[in-house]
């Protein structure tokens, strides 16, 4: 993870990343979060963030990255591609409650 903060100590934005092992595809990393403060968007906090993922990801041997978007959240996909990330797939996700 990595942290973005104003020279005042304000938290300015949040990225996480992961290592994923997979059975099919072995290796990969991803993105798991971003979040920029509303205010700071367009100003470059989250293009940093996500370079420093990256750059933790090629640190520890990554060749690429992945990012996982909701469809509802175009501003988030329009960002992605600006960054170079292209559309792989689309897929359906779903969730089952456990009993206790």
């Amino acid at each position: 993870m990595a942290v973005a903060t104003a020279p005042d100590g304000r938290l300015l934005g949040l990225v996480n990343a992961e290592r994923r092992l997979n059975i099919e595809s072995g290796t990969s990393f991803e993105l798991t979060g971003l979040v920029v403060a509303s205010c700071e968007r367009r100003s470059g906090v989250g293009s940093a963030l996500v370079a420093a993922a990256e750059a933790w990801a090629r640190a520890r041997g990554a060749t690429s990255m992945r990012v996982r978007s909701n469809v509802v959240r175009p501003e988030a996909h329009a960002f992605y591609a600006r960054l170079g990330y292209g559309l792989q797939k689309t897929q359906h996700c779903y969730s089952r409650p456990l009993p206790a």
